[in-house]
């Protein structure tokens, strides 16, 4: 069970970049550090130094603004074709590194191809259809959104795992006490 939700929280970082590649980089390195959500191997636990956190929000803040001012939107997202691949790439095998079954290699290539495929999509289908069909004007509004699903997927593909962690042993307990209590209230035979 483990392994899976892994999986599906490797593709939810890494799907995120897609959108916003230093959101789920900063939003796992701050739970990396101060929470026990997520634990981070070498080399990828460097997310959890202070100055890489403080990179990142920087970074973050010019991304943020930088996508939503038109015309300066598309240079940025021009330079996020390779930064965002990238940091999927990251998040992907940084996520499934402690579960040594998942080849670094084929780790980073499923990250890679995963942000890339959300970029791509982002910056070539869904961007210039806003933008030719609102002029530009709805283009700071879309961004936001993207930058929200970016936040709300991370933090998902973070707490999920414990979420459906606590909903087995819910569950379990559930059918453990059903089990009892229709044993006790069965008549004697």
């Amino acid at each position: 069970m483990e392994i899976f939700t892994n999986i599906l929280a490797a593709f939810g970082l890494s799907g995120s970049a897609g959108l916003n590649a230093y959101l789920p980089l900063l939003i796992v390195a701050l739970a990396a550090r101060f929470t026990d959500l997520i634990q981070l191997n070498q080399p990828w636990d460097t997310l959890e130094n202070g100055w890489v956190i403080g990179a990142l929000v920087v970074l973050l803040i010019i991304e943020f603004f930088a996508d939503k001012i038109p015309a300066v939107n598309h240079v940025n997202d021009a330079i996020q074709t390779f930064v965002r691949p990238a940091a999927g790439a990251v998040l992907f095998a940084a996520s499934t590194q402690a579960l040594g079954g998942v080849n670094e290699v084929v780790a980073l290539i499923l990250g890679l191809i995963v942000a890339g495929g959300v970029h791509v999509t982002k910056s070539a289908v869904v961007r210039p259809a806003v933008t030719a069909t609102t002029g530009g004007v709805a283009n700071p509004v879309v961004s936001i959104i993207e930058d929200v699903i970016a936040a709300v997927v991370s933090i998902l593909a973070i707490v999920l795992p414990v979420l459906i962690s606590v909903l087995i042993v819910l569950f379990t307990a559930f059918i453990i006490w059903w089990v009892w209590r229709r044993n006790t209230r069965a008549p004697a035979r």
